[in-house]
């Protein structure tokens, strides 16, 4: 928040989209893939899991990209 006010930048804004970001990340995380492997009982196959999970996690990004940057311009009442 401290980077954002300094740049100018609206720093609830950027918080949100931070917190959202690594929410995203979590998606495609080593971690993550080995413990859905294991659940699933695909142990050995989270290139698979990650192969398909993958673009979906991009198409949240980009998602994301585009509402963060209208609540910055155009959607600005919804961040106070």
């Amino acid at each position: 928040m401290t980077a954002a006010n300094q740049a100018g930048l609206s720093d609830v804004l950027m918080a949100a989209s931070n917190s959202s970001g690594g929410v995203l990340g979590k998606m495609i995380s080593p971690q993550n893939l080995a413990i859905a492997a294991a659940a699933v009982g695909m142990n050995g196959k989270e290139g698979d899991i990650f192969r398909r999970v993958v673009v979906w996690s991009l198409v949240f990004l980009a998602l994301l990209c585009v509402l963060s940057a209208l609540q910055a311009s155009v959607l600005s009442w919804m961040v106070p």
